[in-house]
């Protein structure tokens, strides 16, 4: 299976089913004496296992992560840093009916026509437990990033019709649903009741906001910053879309209202700023210093206890009420997938875009 890896410098490699020993992930390009233990990637881990609220899969998993490799004396060594989840608690007799069909919204019917053969526990590689080696990996991002001032913040700005007004950044680990308006969240939850007892599901929007980037980061054609957030945000399996900045909304502006005039600024040293952001922190597929704003639109979840129409193998048309522990809505599990996404593909970004200038090379390499 090509298509494992992403990244540049900062390269990350999954790798695992759903139901089989485990999930493990390799973070190469990771620089040495980065400080680094289990407990900082736990606790990224921790904001996606199952289990911790209705609304998401009650299917009970430790998600423990074991560094292998890559870390000596609590530091990084700037060789591979290999890292396993083992999955320890798969109930594949769940998913025994459907061996021979094609659930509707999942990507059985596409691997079998690409492969001849798929895992149908779960999904196999398309399954959600896929993004435990992304977290794992932008955990690492994230505290590379945190050394150079820079934070990643990802919250859920709307599930169904409710969308957050209010920002409260505290509120965001306050209620499961990751939202940062309390009212919202309140709203939003008993949306998903509703879709619970009628056995449907709910999608939602993941907005996520880094802070503190430098100018400078990203290529002009097609290593573009944005079109690398949009590849790696939509890259996780229930995204649908991507916005960076004003996204679908510049379509309807004019030139004028669109624009961000540039503006000087004193504090805290003299420098160039947005009067606003429309371009959600880059321009020409290069950062312009202001906060990166990134959405990413999740579908709803298609496992669904609803009776659904698909087919055979064999193409026999039959019905289909799907079983076991599923999660009535994916978003707010994905807020760390997205957050973590979006860091590794910043972090790499300003690895990448050292050797743009001879002077940046002299820093290092001059005598």
């Amino acid at each position: 299976m090509a298509g494992s890896s992403i990244g540049t410098i900062l390269k990350l490699t999954t790798w695992g089913e759903s139901h089989g020993a485990g999930i493990g992930v390799v973070i190469d390009g990771c620089p040495a004496g980065l400080p680094l233990s289990e407990d900082d990637i736990q606790a990224y881990l921790d904001r996606r296992k199952p289990g911790q609220s209705r609304y998401t899969t009650q299917r009970n998993e430790s998600d423990r992560a074991e560094i292998l490799s890559g870390v000596y004396e609590g530091m990084t060594t700037g060789t591979p840093v290999s890292i396993l989840v083992r999955n320890n608690d798969q109930h594949s007799k769940d998913y025994s009916k459907l061996k021979d069909l094609y659930r509707p919204g999942h990507a059985d019917y596409g691997y079998d026509m690409k492969y001849g053969i798929r895992d149908h526990r779960g999904g196999g590689r398309s399954s959600g437990r896929e993004t435990i080696g992304r977290v794992a990996g932008g955990a690492i991002a994230a505290k590379l990033l945190a050394e150079l001032g820079i934070s990643v913040t990802a919250y859920t700005k709307s599930i169904g019709p409710v969308c957050a007004e209010q920002f409260d950044p505290d509120e965001i680990s306050r209620n499961p649903l990751c939202m940062p308006d309390a009212g919202a969240a309140e709203m939003a939850a008993s949306y998903l009741e509703g879709c619970m007892e009628h056995k449907d599901s709910a999608g939602g929007v993941i907005e996520c906001i880094v802070s503190g980037m430098p100018a400078g980061a990203g290529d002009p054609v097609f290593e573009k910053l944005d079109a690398n957030l949009a590849k790696a945000v939509m890259s996780i399996g229930a995204v649908k879309a991507v916005e960076i900045g004003d996204g679908f909304l510049a379509a309807a502006s004019t030139g004028s209202e669109n624009n961000d005039p540039f503006i000087p600024a004193a504090e805290p040293v003299p420098h160039i700023v947005k009067a606003s952001n429309h371009a959600g922190g880059i321009l020409g597929g290069i950062s312009d210093g202001s906060d990166i704003i990134v959405r990413a639109a999740v579908k709803p979840t298609p496992s669904i206890a609803r009776l659904q129409k698909t087919v055979k193998q064999d193409g026999t048309p039959v019905q289909l009420e799907i079983t076991g522990r599923h999660d009535p809505v994916i978003v707010p599990r994905a807020v760390v997938v997205v957050e973590c996404m979006t860091a590794l593909t910043v972090a790499d970004a300003l690895l990448t875009g050292m050797s743009a200038k001879l002077s940046s090379v002299k820093k290092i390499w001059g005598n």
